[in-house]
C-alpha cells in the first residue's frame, strides 16, 4: 500500500514525555500507512527513503495537527428528553418534586424502554454529528437507559450501528446499575441479581466492551457495586466507576481494588481514594458539563489529583438529566475556567488520558505505530481550541488514515 504524506503543520503530538509543551512540532510531517502512522517528526527529519515512497502527499496548509479527539464518558443513546424538568427545576421544584411525578431517570428510562432502535438511532444520529464535526474519534457510549435486558441490548446495539454507520469508534459500557428500575423499586439488591444475569448474556452477543456502575447512596452501595464488578471480572472485562459524585462512598478505592479504568465526577474524592486510584493507573474523568448544569459548587480536588500523579481526562458526560451537551471543545474551555486545568491538560483530557480511560494504547498521542486519527485545525496555538468557546475551528478530521 502506497503511504500518504502530510506536511507544512505544526503537530501538538501530546507525547507524556516531550521536551516542548504539548509535544508541539513547528514544521511537521506525518506519514500514514493503511491505517496507522507511520512516522512523525520535524520535516527537516523526515528519511528521503521514506519521503520517496509517499504517492499521495497533502499540503495541511500551516495548520494545527493534533490526535482525535477521544469523548470517554457519554449516555449518547437514550430517548426523549428532559427540557421541562429543566424548566421545573428553574422555577423552583425540587428533585424529590419531580420524580415524585414521574421524573428523573424514570422518565427517560420509559422514554428509551418506549422508543424503537430505529428511533434510539435516529435521535441519537443526532447528538453524535456535532461531536464528529469537532473532530471526535473515538467515543463511549453508557447503556443504563433500558435496565431490562431487552432494553439494554436494544440501546447496546444501537450504539453499535452508530459506530458502523458513521467514521468514529464507538466503545460500549454496559451501565445496568445506573439506576433501580420502579418494577424493582425498592428491591435493589434483587435488581442487582437480574443484571448479574444481563451482563453474560450481552457479553456473549458481542455488545460489552466494558462494566460501569453508580456507586452512590442514591444509587448501589459498595456492596453491590463489588458484585457487579465481581461478575464483569470474572468475563474478562475491564470496570469502570461513576464515583464520589455526590458523597465519599469509597468507591475510588474500590474501583481501585479491580483496576478499574477510570472513576468519574470524584467532586468528594478523598486523599486515600486518590492514592488508591494512583497506584492501580486509574484515571480520573471530570465532567464539568455536569458541573455547570447542576449549578454545583464542590469543586474535584484537581491539585490533589496532581499531587498524586493520577491522569485526568475530561469528557462531555451527554445525556438527558445533568449534561445535555454535544461539545467536547466547550468542556475544554469549561474544564478550564471552572476546574482551573491548564489548556495543555484540558487537551491531554480528550486525547491521551481519555484513550487511557478507555483501557485504549493505540491512540491518543502522534506516534509511529498508532492509529492514524488526527485533526486539522485552523488555529496557530494549542490553547486556542481551550480558549474561544462556541467556536470549532476544524478544518478536517482523518480518521483511521483516510480523510473523513
Amino acid at each position: 500500500m502506497s503511504l500518504q504524506l502530510w506536511s507544512n503543520c505544526r503537530a501538538a503530538t501530546m507525547q507524556p514525555a516531550a521536551a516542548r509543551p504539548y509535544g508541539l512540532i513547528d514544521d511537521a510531517a506525518l506519514v500514514v500507512d493503511g491505517e496507522a502512522l507511520a512516522w512523525v517528526g520535524a520535516s527537516a527529519d523526515l528519511p528521503a527513503d521514506l519521503l520517496a515512497r509517499c504517492i499521495k502527499r497533502h499540503d495541511a496548509g500551516g495548520a494545527l495537527v493534533t490526535p482525535g479527539l477521544i469523548d470517554c464518558h457519554t449516555h449518547l443513546v437514550y430517548g426523549g428528553d428532559r427540557a421541562h424538568e429543566f424548566e421545573l427545576r428553574l422555577n423552583g421544584a425540587s428533585y424529590e418534586d419531580i420524580a415524585r411525578a414521574g421524573g428523573g431517570i424514570a422518565s427517560t428510562v420509559a422514554a428509551t424502554r418506549a422508543a424503537s432502535a430505529a428511533a434510539l438511532q435516529a435521535q441519537s444520529t443526532r447528538r453524535l454529528l456535532p461531536l464528529l464535526a469537532e473532530g471526535v474519534t473515538t467515543l463511549e457510549i453508557k447503556s443504563g437507559y433500558g435496565l431490562a435486558l431487552e432494553h439494554e441490548r436494544k440501546t447496546l446495539a444501537v450504539a453499535r450501528a452508530l459506530g458502523q454507520s458513521h467514521a468514529v469508534d464507538i466503545r460500549n459500557t454496559f451501565l445496568g446499575a445506573h439506576a433501580v428500575p420502579p418494577e424493582f423499586a425498592g428491591r435493589t439488591d434483587a435488581y442487582v441479581d437480574a443484571l448479574l444475569q444481563m451482563l453474560p448474556v450481552l457479553h456473549a452477543e458481542g455488545l460489552v466492551d466494558a462494566v460501569d456502575a453508580f456507586c452512590e447512596r442514591i444509587a448501589f452501595s459498595p456492596g453491590q457495586t463489588e458484585r457487579v464488578f465481581a461478575a464483569a471480572q470474572a468475563l474478562g472485562l475491564p470496570v469502570k466507576l461513576h464515583a464520589e459524585q455526590l458523597s465519599d462512598s469509597g468507591g475510588a478505592q474500590l474501583a481501585a481494588r479491580y483496576g478499574a479504568l477510570s472513576c468519574d465526577h470524584l467532586e468528594w474524592l478523598s486523599v486515600e481514594g486518590a492514592q488508591a486510584m494512583a497506584a492501580a493507573g486509574t484515571v480520573a474523568v471530570l465532567l464539568p458539563g455536569a458541573f455547570y448544569f447542576l449549578r454545583d459548587t464542590r469543586l474535584p480536588p484537581v491539585a490533589l489529583l496532581r499531587e498524586q500523579r493520577v491522569p485526568i481526562a475530561i469528557s462531555t458526560d451527554c445525556n438527558p438529566g445533568t449534561s445535555p451537551c454535544t461539545s467536547l471543545l466547550l468542556m475544554l474551555n469549561m474544564a478550564c475556567t471552572l476546574f482551573r486545568l491548564t489548556p495543555e491538560e484540558a487537551l491531554a483530557g480528550v486525547t491521551r488520558n481519555a484513550a487511557a480511560a478507555l483501557g485504549l494504547r493505540d491512540r491518543g498521542v502522534l506516534a509511529a505505530g498508532l492509529r492514524a486519527d488526527f485533526v486539522l485545525w485552523s488555529v496557530r496555538q494549542p490553547a486556542e481550541l481551550s480558549y474561544a468557546f462556541g467556536a470549532n475551528p476544524r478544518l478536517q478530521t482523518v480518521f483511521r488514515g483516510q480523510i473523513r
